[in-house]
C-alpha cells in the first residue's frame, strides 16, 4: 500500500466514524463516548499525515507510535460504542474490523522501520 493509498484509507475511515456519531441518537454516555471516538478517528489520520513529513527515520518512527495508539483507541471507543448497546454491534462491525486492520498495518510498518533504522 503507498503512503497516498494509505491516506485515503485512513480518511475515509475518519469520515465513516463522522457519519456513525451523527446518526447515534443523543444520550450524556453516546455523546461522550462519539466526541471521543471522533477525536481519535481523525486523530489517526492527522498524525498519520504528519508522520510522512516527518524530518527523519526517527521522526517518522515517533510519529507512526502516536498513529498505532489513535488506531487502537480508535477501536476501543468502537467496541464501547457496541458493547454498552448505544450502537447495535453488527452495524459496527466493518469499521471495527477496519480499526484492526488499520492497527496492524501501522504495528507492522513501524517493526519493519525500526530494523532498518
Amino acid at each position: 500500500m503507498t503512503e497516498e493509498e494509505l491516506k485515503l484509507r485512513l480518511k475515509r475511515m475518519a469520515l465513516r466514524v463522522v457519519h456513525l456519531v451523527d446518526s447515534v441518537p443523543r444520550s450524556t454516555s453516546a455523546d461522550v463516548i462519539g466526541k471521543q471516538l471522533i477525536r481519535s478517528a481523525t486523530s489517526v489520520g492527522a498524525n498519520y499525515y504528519f508522520a510522512c513529513k516527518g524530518r527523519s527515520r526517527a521522526d517518522f518512527l515517533s510519529k507512526l507510535g502516536i498513529v498505532e495508539e489513535e488506531a487502537d483507541e480508535t477501536r476501543f471507543w468502537i467496541e464501547l460504542l457496541g458493547e454498552s448497546r448505544i450502537v447495535r454491534e453488527d452495524r459496527l462491525a466493518a469499521l471495527l474490523w477496519e480499526a484492526r486492520e488499520i492497527t496492524a498495518i501501522v504495528a507492522a510498518s513501524r517493526i519493519t522501520l525500526k530494523k532498518h533504522l
